[in-house]
């Protein structure tokens, strides 16, 4: 309806065309539900492209996150597992001392 093409509502509502089903059409799917303007197409096929490009570029945006999460896991993890390896070097040295003397 943005793009001024109302007229292809309820043919793709019939037709039970969601958003992720109009990601995957093409010139001739478009053309087969009823969008005989080869203007009307492109305008689709434009927009459709843009949207596809949006959702890569956030897709891929999404991965990177998840990237730095887990690189900041790792580093968190790794200077628990140096404490935890001070903690027990002092525990085992103090215990030493009492037994020396």
């Amino acid at each position: 309806m943005s793009l001024n093409l109302e007229q292809y509502v309820s043919e793709f509502s019939a037709q039970n065309i969601n958003g992720e089903h109009l990601l995957q059409l093409d010139g001739s799917k478009l053309k087969a539900l009823g969008m005989t303007s080869s203007q009307d197409r492109a305008i689709i096929k434009k927009k459709l492209k843009e949207m596809k490009a949006s959702l890569e570029k956030a897709r891929k945006a999404q991965e990177k996150m998840e990237k730095q999460r887990e690189k900041l896991r790792k580093k968190e993890q790794e200077q628990l597992q140096r404490k935890s390896k001070k903690a027990d070097k002092s525990s085992s040295d103090a215990t030493e001392g009492t037994n020396e003397q």
